[in-house]
């Protein structure tokens, strides 16, 4: 598996599904192999599913992507006494043949990959083949979004660098072997979008009898939830304004009360209530990431190395339910903070399912995208609107200008810590990274500034070596 990458020509793709044998061994949802035919709605909803399931991997949303985007900036760190994972991360010491950084990149295309085959798929359509493909351009969307975040300078700072190429076709003997340049950072995001209209569009108004209301599909209004994050990623605010507004408005989303909080966090179950969760990837006892699982590298019955970091745990007031979340135990004999809103690890039953976006980062998008459109009236109300939800005790924020985005931005924070969201807000913001130093850490970067080569990861060596087209990020 090391060894496998993209190299665009997508034939490496085909290879990565032959040697990784959770792909290999998985029936159904993911045992449809690249040349298999997709004729009837049945065999596109096998597709779909196997779609999710690659996307749910260890090396991409499963684990790697999430404990990245809390670790590369302050909310999480290794502790010394470690099982050997993200140690180049943890110390931005990392490499153009950085295992993790491969990883993120071929799973991506992988996923790409599956998308691109159902939504090419000659399927006679009707209300569910138009749901199906939907969420194939959505998925396909999120993917790009994270390659793009993760593997190119932000749009924020040059939509006109180097960004990933873009692949809409499925591995076939034509594509086999061509070898595609990296678009514009520009053009992928104009890829993303267009793929998620074209999914917005494709999808009937109440979805369908076969993905309705369930958080383990990507459902009509899904689709504004994550058009919204990427049009906050692009710095465009009056249309991720928008875009969160139609799910504010249309999607029926509701937050769970303070005292139900925890709860929240502690079922392993999807919803179909649209409570808080707006889309997460089904981890079940039959299809996780066991070992390799993002609840077992942060439980303490787990690996347990990922541990938090004592500045974030600080921003939180004692009546902040999200405190709760964070416990003051031990990692292997030494004091540390655990974070537990993954703790599943030990359920026979179920596994911690992966959330991808849940209603209140829609509300801190629409909150920042209004005060950055100088309507602090609207942002305080929806601010507040999850700081009170949050914390009850809290009496609101009141705060204008400069002051009201430097709150959001500590909301989202303390929000969606441990959803891997943190390191693009410093990106996107073109901010410099002050990385908390913990008694019990391994010695790592302290300040990451802006230009820091590092605040993007390198495109796979193998890639670089296999595609003549293809250029490696400064640095590397």
């Amino acid at each position: 598996m090391k060894k496998l990458y993209i190299y665009l020509s997508l034939a490496a793709l085909t290879a990565l599904a032959s040697c990784k044998k959770e792909f290999l061994n998985q029936s159904p949802p993911a045992a449809i192999p690249v040349s298999g035919a997709i004729k009837t709605p049945t065999d596109l909803n096998e597709a779909v599913n196997g779609m999710y399931a690659t996307m749910s991997r260890t090396n991409f949303f499963g684990r790697d992507i999430p404990i990245l985007g809390d670790l590369l900036p302050d909310n999480i760190y290794i502790s010394y006494n470690n099982a050997g994972r993200y140690q180049a991360e943890n110390n931005y010491t990392f490499t153009a043949t950085n295992g993790e950084a491969n990883d993120i990149y071929s799973q991506g295309y992988y996923s790409i990959l599956q998308a691109n085959r159902i939504i090419a798929a000659n399927v006679a359509s009707n209300d569910d083949v138009k749901q199906l493909k939907g969420e194939a351009y959505a998925a396909r969307a999120l993917c790009y979004l994270e390659l793009v975040n993760f593997f190119a300078k932000p749009y924020t700072v040059d939509p006109n660098a180097d960004g990933v190429p873009i692949i809409t076709v499925p591995t076939s003997p034509a594509t086999a072997f061509t070898k595609p340049a990296r678009a514009k950072v520009s053009d992928v995001y104009n890829k993303i979008i267009s793929d998620l209209d074209s999914a917005f569009m494709l999808m009937p108004e109440a979805g369908t009898s076969l993905h309705n209301t369930n958080s383990y599909y990507i459902a009509k209004h899904a689709v504004k939830a994550i058009e919204a994050r990427v049009y906050l990623y692009k710095g465009d605010y009056a249309n991720a304004k928008t875009a969160a507004l139609d799910v504010v408005n249309n999607g029926g989303y509701t937050l769970t009360n303070a005292d139900n909080l925890a709860a929240y966090w502690a079922n392993p179950a999807g919803v179909s209530n649209l409570t808080e969760t707006i889309f997460e990837l089904a981890l079940t006892t039959a299809n996780n990431n066991n070992f390799d699982g993002l609840d077992y590298f942060y439980s303490q019955d787990g690996y347990g190395d990922a541990l938090v970091t004592q500045d974030l745990y600080s921003k939180y007031a004692a009546t902040d339910a999200r405190k709760g979340l964070i416990y003051e135990g031990d990692h292997l004999g030494d004091p540390a903070l655990v974070n537990n809103k993954y703790s599943n690890v030990t359920n026979p039953s179920d596994k911690d399912d992966i959330k991808i976006i849940r209603y209140a980062e829609v509300l801190l998008t629409l909150a920042e995208s209004y005060a950055r459109t100088t309507d602090n009236i609207n942002a305080l109300i929806y601010l507040n609107e999850l700081a009170k939800k949050r914390d009850p005790a809290f009496a609101g924020y009141t705060s204008t200008g400069a002051q009201l985005i430097t709150d959001i931005l500590n909301e989202r924070r303390k929000e969606l810590a441990f959803e891997g969201l943190r390191y693009f807000d410093f990106t996107r913001l073109n901010l410099n990274i002050v990385r908390p130093q913990q008694d019990d850490s391994a010695p790592s970067i302290e300040l990451v500034p802006v230009g820091n080569n590092k605040r993007i990861l390198p495109i796979p060596q193998a890639e670089i070596d296999a595609n003549s087209n293809t250029k490696q990020n400064p640095g590397y």
